[in-house]
């Protein structure tokens, strides 16, 4: 009897023993139940995150059409009125006064992304596969850093400091160059033309397609590129067969990001370009362009009600821009993944 009940003893404090089982941090762990949960619980936080981030884009749209919609329905004298205002009496339809300034931004943001786009490439790949150890982290940190600086810092340098400083730089360009339509004369004095505005935002895009790439570079395989150097591959062979096939698609998405970033600068544009309204190639002249965000900010205090209409009507060309810019971006990054 003593002996029969001994066993059932001992496996009762093995059931115990089981369904108590600690943890090494001393808490007890819970059965198949508790992990279901939980996976349900983060399941409805990453769903609720992604339906609130399409109510804060639908809630956004919304804003801009219903704020927009006076522009459009309102009286068409005070319409006529209003942008004959905003535009200083060089336009007098809706489209007329957009268009230019959809063309100063498309215009400005991708003469900044040509200007800053190599370079960012070089830097990134400096920074992964040639800089020493320590040398590579102080420029990840000084990259990470100018990323981080506000707009108005790089539109004061650019007001203070490049625009009197590149004027004779500009002039040199005119003179050698100025039988391209692109760079003919007259240069503006100082020097608030297109090509200065290009070039700051240039410099504002910078880091942040550097960084991104960089860590895109990083990311890359190291068994492959071991392999490519084993086969006898220079470095640079080595990079070009594994590493920028690898980040193509990051690279696309770097260069994206750094272009929806230049189209909506406005503080940059603002504080060097004079405004202008007309569809000319003209990168050294003054006051041949303006970009919509900082035709925004500059009309927007004194504009009256029907004004305000038309430069949220104007923001709204800006957003759908910005979303088509994205969806490209999508689209290319996808297919070059594939």
């Amino acid at each position: 009897m003593g002996d029969t009940e001994k066993p059932m003893k001992d496996d009762a404090e093995a059931g115990e023993r089981t369904t108590g089982e600690q943890s090494p941090a001393g808490q007890t762990q819970g059965g198949p139940h508790s992990g279901a949960r939980a996976d349900r619980i983060f399941r409805l936080c990453a769903r609720g995150a992604g339906i609130l981030i399409l109510l804060v884009l639908a809630a956004v749209t919304l804003f801009l059409i219903i704020k927009a919609f006076p522009a459009f329905i309102g009286d068409g004298e005070q319409r006529t009125k209003a942008i004959d205002s905003l535009s200083g009496g060089r336009a007098s339809g809706f489209w007329q006064y957009v268009g230019p300034l959809v063309f100063g931004t498309v215009l400005i943001a991708g003469l900044a992304l040509l200007m800053a786009f190599p370079v960012a490439v070089g830097i990134a790949l400096f920074i992964s596969h040639y800089a020493p150890a320590k040398l590579s982290t102080v420029l990840s940190y000084v990259v990470d850093l100018l990323a981080a600086i506000p707009s108005v810092v790089y539109g004061l340098w650019g007001a203070l400091v490049l625009v009197p400083g590149i004027t004779g730089f500009w002039g040199w360009v005119a003179n050698h160059l100025g039988w391209i339509p692109l760079f003919a004369g007259p240069v503006a004095a100082p020097a608030r033309s297109v090509a200065t505005v290009a070039l700051v935002l240039a410099v504002m895009i910078l880091p942040i397609i550097t960084s991104v790439t960089r860590d895109i570079f990083l990311q890359a395989p190291r068994l492959q590129q071991e392999a490519a150097l084993a086969l006898g591959a220079t470095k640079w062979e080595m990079i070009r067969l594994a590493v920028l096939p690898f980040g193509r698609s990051g690279i696309i998405s770097a260069s994206m990001l750094g272009l929806g970033r230049a189209l909506g600068e406005t503080m940059a544009v603002l504080m060097i370009l004079s405004p202008g309204f007309s569809y000319a190639l003209r990168l050294l002249r003054p006051s041949t362009s303006q970009t919509i965000a900082a035709n925004i900010a500059s009309q927007f205090p004194e504009a009256d009600s029907i004004g305000v209409s038309l430069l949220v009507a104007t923001g709204l060309v800006l957003f759908v821009i910005t979303f088509l810019v994205n969806y490209l971006a999508r689209r290319i990054t996808s297919k070059a993944g594939e």
